[in-house]
């Protein structure tokens, strides 16, 4: 293995909520994941993923978190990646080399429009990995949780 490169040891957990605190689903392991009603109407913080991620993601891992020639497939990386490599990676960088390429995830760690909506980020990437969500913007949602406003202030240094 590369130096740098990050060893996944199991498949992610099963991503059916388990429980909601203050608006955020958790699966039974108590990761952040996704709730998609029958309607197609999706959590805020799936939502609010989707509006992170195409900010600041999509220009290296594609429009819909599918790849592109210099950066893998976020969608498929979240069927086997953890909570915790995704925040390590995202954190932190990453760089993998072979004789043919050379990758590099930038560190995101002092980013804020990153780091404080990271959970959002994976919700969203996680939904894409199962399935849960299309290619394109989510139609519905549910309204923005008074948690998510005073957590999203706080992480951005604004007064209450």
């Amino acid at each position: 293995m590369a130096s740098g490169q990050l060893a996944f040891a199991e498949p992610a957990a099963d991503s059916t909520p388990g429980k909601s605190v203050d608006g955020k689903y958790l699966d039974r392991e108590g990761t952040p994941t996704y709730k998609v009603s029958a309607d197609g109407t999706v959590d805020w913080y799936t939502y609010s993923g989707y509006r992170r991620y195409h900010s600041e993601c999509h220009v290296c891992h594609g429009p819909d978190g599918m790849g592109s020639t210099y950066a893998p497939s976020l969608k498929d990386s979240l069927k086997t990646m953890s909570y915790g490599d995704f925040l390590g990676v995202v954190a932190s960088g990453r760089k993998n080399v072979t004789s043919s390429q050379e990758n590099v995830m930038p560190s995101f760690g002092d980013n804020t429009n990153v780091v404080c909506y990271i959970d959002d980020i994976y919700i969203y990437l996680r939904a894409r990995a199962n399935d849960a969500v299309g290619r394109t913007r989510p139609g519905k949602h549910e309204d923005k949780p008074e948690a998510f406003t005073q957590a999203e202030n706080a992480c951005m240094g604004k007064p209450e």
